[in-house]
């Protein structure tokens, strides 16, 4: 288990991200809400100091903590 800034959860909404999936795509895959992917998007966006989720993708490469 790696000691890095995202939950398990945020980890997971990131990774489905970057593979092209909607806020909607998320929520089904993941069985929680729209509101709930936006609230982890927009937690992580918060912690890594960035605007928009594109700014959030390339950080979390970065720091390895997502890949492609």
């Amino acid at each position: 288990m790696s000691k890095g800034i995202l939950t398990k959860r945020e980890r997971e909404v990131f990774e489905l991200l970057i593979k092209n999936n909607s806020t909607r795509d998320i929520a089904n895959l993941l069985n929680i809400s729209e509101k709930t992917v936006r609230n982890h998007i927009s937690n992580v966006m918060q912690k890594l100091g960035v605007k928009g989720r594109s700014g959030a993708v390339v950080e979390l490469l970065k720091l390895n903590e997502i890949s492609l």
